[in-house]
């Protein structure tokens, strides 16, 4: 009796281990790579946003394995070759770097590895958009692209698993548009549209500040996000928003970024899409590099989150 006792046990014990492993095999790892934060105490605030969305993944959908890597480009690729995704958000092409890194992510990426690229990642100079064009559909092409400050009414979302459980919202941040996209839109699905102010668009040539074709679409809709299906089934997304820290704070905005990182890793969205109760000050503040700006106090934190999602 005592040895059938024994040998119940260890059946059981080896039946939980294997359920365990298949459980941890079973969920999707979404692996963010953040930039430096390079605007102060809250813009550009990659390291805060990703973990920002990393703990409300890792919280509430038990599907997911999202990781933060903070060192930079990775020396070992082998983390980004396990992820069902990889979320970008960085300076320019301050991050990836070198053209070998590119060819690195270009391999990964046509295994069929998500791909997502956020707010100023979109703009990696004159020699790797082909690369984003492929990956996500779109980029922010210099002398052609524009990036000015401005509030977006996104008053109609299309029906597509990223829209799941959002309503109609509008955010003033730092919005790029008049991106540079596949011909004919191939692949591409619009998810944000707006109408800019047409004050944002009677800049001065320069490589963001204007150009004629921008001043020549006085009160043309404009994406400012977009998912894309690649060729072989690979999936993309890119949001030209994300400068500002606080704009995370929102909602709406905060559950459609979820919902596109998880179904650009093929993870099931859920039909009212991902929970993602309204942060607390603590959470919204929590890892952000630099010091406090003397008229930062808490409570304008606290007012900042109010406002962004006030009726």
């Amino acid at each position: 009796m005592r040895y059938l006792f024994i040998v119940g046990v260890f059946l059981l014990c080896s039946a939980l281990d294997a359920g365990v492993s298949a459980n941890d095999s079973a969920r999707k790892k979404v692996v963010f790579l953040p930039g430096r934060q390079s605007h102060g105490w809250s813009g550009h605030a990659y390291t805060a946003d990703c973990k920002l969305f990393a703990r409300i993944l890792n919280e509430n959908m038990p599907a997911v394995d999202a990781v933060v890597m903070e060192q930079g480009w990775p020396k070992d690729l082998k983390v980004l070759e396990e992820a069902a995704a990889i979320v970008i958000a960085c300076d320019g092409n301050s991050l990836i770097g070198r053209e070998a890194n590119w060819k690195d992510l270009d391999a990964i990426a046509r295994k069929g590895t998500g791909i997502v690229f956020i707010h100023y990642a979109l703009d990696p100079g004159d020699l790797y958009g082909k690369y984003l064009l492929d990956w996500i559909g779109g980029y922010y092409e210099q002398h052609w692209s524009v990036n000015p400050f401005w509030r977006a009414e996104f008053k109609t979302l299309p029906g597509h698993p990223i829209t799941r459980g959002v309503k109609p919202f509008a955010v003033t941040d730092e919005w790029y548009y008049h991106m540079r996209f596949r011909p004919e839109m191939e692949g591409v699905t619009p998810i944000l549209t707006a109408i800019p102010p047409d004050n944002t668009r009677k800049g001065p040539d320069g490589p963001h500040s204007g150009n004629p074709t921008v001043r020549s679409r006085l009160g043309t809709p404009e994406h400012v996000a977009w998912a894309c299906e690649r060729p072989g089934g690979g999936r993309g997304f890119g949001c030209t928003g994300g400068h500002t820290h606080w704009v995370y704070a929102q909602d709406d905005f905060r559950k459609l970024m979820l919902n596109a990182i998880c179904w650009v890793a093929k993870v099931d969205v859920p039909p009212g899409g991902v929970p993602t109760p309204t942060p607390s000050v603590e959470q919204m503040e929590t890892h952000l590099e630099g010091d406090r700006p003397a008229d930062w106090p808490p409570e304008r934190t606290r007012q900042v989150i109010e406002q962004m999602n006030a009726k």
